[in-house]
């Protein structure tokens, strides 16, 4: 089923008098439970495209449209709240915070969704979620003693465990080796599909685009190819 809808996206920014359009009329439709990867060469406006319908920033024409609801309508407080309740997050850098171990992350980020899990609703969702990303060991271990791979496994249960319709991830692979690059993306798939989450991811290296169920292509702020 699809959830999410780019309908005719366009973003232009002015530089002094000179306009630079960097989103050229996008239209891309996302489906439960599915990947979809952006990938093109840097200045492609595929990261742009993802913070748009993320709604970290507005389009300059066209509507992003999520559960049948137009998104560019809204207040920045009506968009603010689904980005808090509704949408998940992953970076290319995990910004867990320092002083916090694991499970104060996702205590944190249950507390910034809104949740209104319990207390003991919110020690059993923690503890499924970090079996789910193979961290419940490390619950209350700081970022700082943690490796790259398992950061970024952490951040993406924060991401997901206020148990979002969409996880939006701008290149969660670019900071990692090989290894670990194919470990965290096999990670997301599998939660992708486990959890029916609606998965937009950017990347930059095509070896990864196996784990994706569709690839769009993007060229200077255009869709180029679209396959799945």
């Amino acid at each position: 089923m699809e959830i999410f809808t780019i309908d005719e996206v366009r973003k232009t920014f002015t530089n002094g008098e000179v306009q630079e359009e960097i989103l050229k009329g996008i239209n891309l439709s996302l489906r439960e439970g599915e990947i979809t990867a952006l990938v093109g060469a840097s200045g492609s406006g595929k990261s742009t495209l993802l913070t748009i319908a993320a709604g970290l920033q507005t389009a300059s024409d066209g509507r992003i449209l999520f559960e049948g609801k137009n998104m560019t309508t809204m207040n920045s407080e009506q968009v603010r709240k689904i980005r808090a309740s509704k949408f998940g997050f992953v970076f290319q850098f995990a910004h867990l915070v320092p002083f916090l171990t694991i499970e104060e992350q996702l205590i944190l980020m249950l507390e910034v969704s809104n949740s209104k899990l319990k207390k003991y609703e919110q020690r059993r969702e923690i503890d499924n979620i970090l079996k789910l990303v193979g961290m419940e060991h490390r619950r209350n271990a700081y970022p700082s003693s943690l490796s790259g791979g398992e950061k970024q496994r952490v951040a993406i249960a924060r991401a997901i465990i206020h148990k979002p319709k969409v996880l939006f991830a701008d290149e969660p692979t670019a900071s990692l080796d090989s290894k670990r690059s194919k470990d965290v993306l096999s990670l997301i798939r599998d939660l992708t599909k486990k959890l029916n989450i609606t998965t937009l991811m950017v990347t930059h290296d095509e070896e990864m685009l196996s784990y994706a169920d569709h690839i769009i292509k993007m060229s200077d702020g255009q869709v180029l190819q679209s396959k799945n």
